[in-house]
């Protein structure tokens, strides 16, 4: 009798942990999905029906808004400069963060741990406290004003993310792999350009994803750093602060878009960095 009743007790425990981990998924799909859709369904609609009240769960399809910022004169420089600035920002990160990654996986130093966490601590300082120097600095060296200085304080924000992902993905590929190559003759950049680096390129193509989307988001830089180069955050915000509710909804599906589709092209690296992450 007390094992049917511990077995029904099982059971139960189970069912009750599905359905939470259920609700759970369902919760987080929707926090991250409602957004975006009553997003697309004001960009969507004409200004009366952004205005009203209550809301239509259904778009009008007016393409009024977006017509609006594709005919708006500097929108599509300040979309380039974005691209231009995330892209260097992607391979500037990596090329720093990779071999520090590396680094810290395979070598051991005094300090090792301090550095590890003076990286982290780089993320704690402010940027608005950083911003006078920075933009002294930049007009005394030329780099004010332009894509690759923007770049330069991007990588600075990526750097730390890149650097302790690239740690985590490189610890989790056995250094034995490593030493088998060595014993064939393999010197330390050939086992690693033939056999670590097959392994981690998914991982690291998905922390160069993720600085893509740090230099993305990224606008107080970008607004204090540039004047005539703004990227398309610092853009949209320079012209939407006292524009009419349906346009700022327009801006941030702009803003929101092209981020979105670049994550789904190179979804599958995700996954694979997620399964090198879990051997």
């Amino acid at each position: 009798m007390t094992d049917a009743t511990n077995a029904d007790v099982a059971v139960d425990t189970r069912k009750s942990g599905r359905a939470l981990y259920v609700a759970s998924v369902v919760l987080l799909c929707a926090w991250v999905i409602v957004p975006i859709y009553f997003l697309l369904i004001n960009t969507l609609s004409s200004p009366e029906a952004v205005n009203s009240f209550p809301k239509s769960f259904v778009p009008e399809f007016d393409f009024g808004s977006l017509q609006f910022f594709a005919g708006f004169a500097g929108m599509l420089t300040a979309l380039k400069n974005s691209i231009v600035v995330a892209l260097m920002t992607m391979v500037m990160s990596i090329a720093i963060g990779a071999p520090a990654g590396y680094a810290l996986s395979r070598f051991d130093f005094p300090g090792k741990g301090l550095f590890r966490l003076l990286i982290l601590l780089t993320r704690a300082f402010p940027l608005p406290l950083l911003a006078l120097p920075l933009a002294v600095m930049f007009i005394q060296t030329g780099l004010d004003d332009t894509a690759f200085g923007l770049a330069l304080v991007h990588t600075t924000l990526a750097i730390p993310f890149a650097v302790l992902i690239t740690f985590s993905l490189f610890s989790g590929i056995p250094i034995e792999l490593e030493e088998a190559a060595w014993t064939l003759g393999c010197t330390r950049l050939t086992a690693f350009n033939k056999v670590v680096l097959p392994l981690i390129l998914p991982g690291i193509t998905a922390s160069a994803i993720f600085a893509f989307v740090i230099s993305w988001n990224e606008v107080f830089a970008a607004a204090v750093l540039t004047i005539e180069n703004r990227t398309l955050t610092a853009f949209l915000l320079q012209n939407l602060d006292t524009s009419p509710l349906h346009l700022k909804f327009a801006g941030g599906f702009i803003l929101v878009v092209p981020a979105l589709i670049f994550i789904f092209a190179v979804r599958k690296y995700l996954f694979a960095m997620w399964g090198i992450a879990n051997r």
